[in-house]
């Protein structure tokens, strides 16, 4: 066979590999890798390219080792991948795979605390956590407080009550702090705006108020109602005689009602014995609290009472208060028989 004929042969050859091998090399990186559920890969510090492709293999992530060093080694993506935790979803190719890894598009965990939560149950929360780097725990609030570079000398009411969205390994401190600050421009543009004539003279005052609103009413039309009457109060000098108040006070002493003792037992928070505003929130409260707080109603109740239903009866005398008490406590007396 004439040598031009071989090689010509040869050339085929190496042409139909060639072909072969680029449309095994796109179909590889092209093709969807996951069928199922998705798969949660945690690149660490450090680690080579080889190792991440071996911890996908492991996974049973469906790429070609090969072909996606490859992808990786062309454009030099080998060099500019991140660490984190990813989630790859059903669907994803080896393309979109390594592109994660290079943006570091990380998955994205989160956190809840509600409004009216108190502190220790957002350290609760926090500790529980299995995504979180914990730093904080059994640390006492003064040393906690100046780790978060707070000012304040109690935690209670300082964390703005939202969900909060974190990487793998985000520490307690900085999601405290993201939450800290939160709440301190939301404060500071609400105190911005607030009505005037109001008996509140620091933002402090106003998340103490907003905290006990919050934990009063469960009715958002009745915030401001709220608002109202404990405004009217401080400003006559009277007692709140709040009893979210009371129980704050008493701790774990409180089994789910309160005894006339505790009403006089004069702890810090009990507003059955002393006048204004007690030493610090009680919970965290949302910004609808706090703009209830800051904009209390201008009628002149000064009392309410629980109906039973989640909201209340407000009156301003002292006798139709006491006729609204024998009404909704003699039909809840009624009802619990």
């Amino acid at each position: 066979m004439p040598l031009n004929k071989i090689a010509s042969y040869i050339l085929i050859g190496f042409s139909y590999i060639g072909g072969w091998l680029w449309m095994d090399y796109e179909s590889s990186i092209s093709n969807p890798t996951i069928f199922d559920k998705p798969v949660t890969i945690e690149i660490e510090k450090g680690e080579n390219l080889k190792q991440i492709t071996d911890k996908l293999v492991a996974q049973n992530v469906k790429i070609k080792p090969f072909w996606f060093k490859i992808l990786a080694k062309r454009n030099g993506a080998n060099k500019k991948i991140k660490s984190g935790e990813y989630e790859l979803t059903k669907g994803v190719t080896a393309k979109e795979i390594l592109a994660l890894f290079v943006q570091g598009k990380v998955k994205q965990h989160a956190i809840t605390f509600p409004e009216g939560w108190n502190f220790k149950e957002i350290r609760h929360e926090l500790d529980a956590n299995p995504y979180i780097e914990h730093t904080l725990q059994t640390m006492p609030f003064e040393v906690m407080l100046t780790k978060l570079e707070i000012s304040q000398h109690h935690p209670e009411g300082l964390f703005f009550p939202d969900t909060y969205f974190f990487e793998k390994h985000t520490t307690d401190v900085a999601i405290l702090k993201r939450a800290y600050r939160k709440m301190q421009v939301i404060l500071a543009k609400e105190w911005q705006n607030k009505a005037e004539n109001l008996p509140l003279t620091t933002p402090y005052q106003a998340l103490i108020l907003a905290s006990i609103i919050e934990k009063e009413t469960a009715a958002p039309v009745e915030r401001t109602q709220i608002a109202g009457v404990f405004s009217r109060r401080l400003q006559q000098n009277m007692m709140l005689q709040t009893d979210p108040t009371v129980i704050y006070g008493m701790g774990e002493m409180y089994r789910g009602d309160i005894k006339t003792a505790d009403l006089q037992n004069p702890t810090p928070y009990n507003t059955y014995t002393f006048k204004g505003l007690p030493p610090t929130p009680i919970a965290m409260a949302g910004r609808e609290a706090i703009h209830a707080a800051l904009h209390p109603d201008t009628s002149d109740t000064l009392f309410f009472v629980a109906k039973g239903d989640g909201t209340h009866v407000f009156s301003t005398t002292l006798d139709a208060h006491n006729a609204a008490v024998e009404i909704y406590q003699r039909h809840k007396n009624e009802v619990a028989q």
